[in-house]
């Protein structure tokens, strides 16, 4: 056990075994994790039978969420892992490093920017490191975008146009579960495009300075489902007979790590992870148009939309020597309901230069194994492993997470209240 890092978890649904199964296996030789914390006792037990029966790993202690405190003294961990909702990675964040340990979130780091000042000061004050999992800057055409235009390909950067598609497998996904709540997940312009405004931050190497957006639900939910003629409706997807033949449910009881996780564990907590896509209650958009003026006067428009036929992005980065076009297609997935190899993973891809008064040429970009284009991989490597020198800086913490996020925030306040937003009005940075 001598020089292994400790580690405990903290939310042990979908996102979960990402990290779980890297450390037994890849990572056991640097990494012990030591517990599961959760509300529910059914997801830490699948969770933990996921460990010994899957991965060949020792079951770990469990805690419930109320116990975070004896877990944390008990288990006396170096770093806890949050992957829990949204809306609580706060909680866990802050007291944890009040507690002595460093932090390893996933994204989105929170949901709002009174949670995000919350952590800035918490960092400040216990001196705590926060790592944010940023996982798309490791793709490989990810960092060679940023490659290019660190190396002047384009000249400066000018403006950015970057469109979003989830299709209607991924992107129906978030209207089926907790996401759709917008106080779980602050939306997707928090959620789901942190990920994207981190992208542009790490690509051209500045800051949001000023946001405006427009969003809204056009699509999912039922008054929207009754406008195009929809008379048949259901709550939930599993064992429903209106569902049997509707491509937007999901099927729950098909599907062993969905049963164990979810189906198994409602009669804790209630929680149903197969509501029905046109249901009532759903606070969220499905369509959104987001401008962001950045510090270095570059300009974003930003495109996202949750239920097209295909999943995947088109990029276009103008500068004052020519343009970077990238066209991608990913293959699409339900959280928690396949290989986790399989999220994000390449379909397709294409990086275009256009020289200003030279022939465009396509740069080729070797494809690697793995989750998110193949970011997942080296991602966990560079937690769990022994990374080494990193000329792109990928490594992202609590400042690049805040940033990333007060994006989103800044862009729902703007839906909200129909003004442009500036970023340094929503919280203050130490550094």
């Amino acid at each position: 056990m001598s020089g292994k890092k400790r580690y405990v978890l903290v939310g042990s649904a979908g996102r979960a075994e990402f990290f779980y199964g890297a450390i037994a296996t890849e990572y056991k030789e640097t990494s012990e994790l030591t517990a599961f914390c959760d509300t529910n006792q059914t997801r830490m037990d699948y969770s933990n039978r996921q460990l010994t029966e899957k991965y060949g790993y020792h079951a770990v202690n469990t805690y419930k969420a109320h116990e975070f405190e004896r877990m944390i003294a008990e288990e006396k961990p170096d770093a806890v892992i949050v992957t829990s909702v949204d809306r609580t990675h706060h909680t866990y964040i802050i007291r944890a490093m009040e507690l002595g340990c460093d932090v390893i979130t996933e994204k989105p780091m929170t949901v709002d920017e009174e949670k995000c000042q919350e952590i800035l000061d918490a960092v400040e004050r216990t001196g705590k490191n926060v790592r944010v999992t940023f996982n798309y800057r490791y793709a490989p055409h990810h960092t060679k975008a940023r490659e290019l235009i660190r190396d002047g390909a384009i000249g400066d950067v000018t403006s950015v146009h970057f469109e979003w598609l989830l299709n209607t497998r991924h992107g129906a996904d978030y209207f089926r579960r907790w996401h759709r709540d917008k106080r779980n997940s602050g939306g997707l312009l928090v959620h789901k495009s942190t990920h994207h405004f981190d992208l542009v931050n790490f690509w051209i190497g500045s800051q949001p300075d000023t946001v405006f957006a427009f969003g809204d639900l056009l699509f999912y939910g039922k008054e929207n489902a009754e406008k195009r003629g929809v008379t048949n409706f259901y709550t939930r997807s599993t064992g429903a007979p209106a569902a049997k033949d509707d491509p937007f449910a999901l099927h729950m009881d098909e599907s062993p790590s969905l049963k164990g996780l979810y189906l198994d564990a409602e009669h804790e907590d209630g929680y149903i992870r197969d509501q029905s896509v046109f249901g009532d209650g759903i606070s969220i958009e499905d369509t959104m148009g987001v401008m962001v003026r950045y510090k270095n006067k570059a300009i974003l428009t930003y495109s996202l939309n949750a239920y097209l036929p295909w999943e995947g992005y088109r990029i276009a980065f103008n500068g004052t020597k020519g343009r970077i076009e990238m066209n991608i297609v990913e293959q699409s997935y339900v959280n928690s309901g396949g290989d986790k190899a399989l999220e994000g993973a390449l379909k397709n891809k294409s990086i275009i230069v256009y020289p200003m008064f030279d022939a465009p040429y396509e740069v080729e970009v070797e494809e690697k194994a793995g989750g998110h284009g193949g970011g997942d991989p080296v991602l966990l490597n560079d937690i769990f492993g022994t990374p080494t020198d990193d000329e792109f800086n990928r490594a992202a913490d609590h400042v690049d997470g805040a940033r990333s996020i007060l994006t989103g925030i800044a862009a729902n306040r703007s839906i909200r209240t129909g003004q442009s937003v500036r970023i340094d009005d929503l919280v203050k940075f130490y550094n």
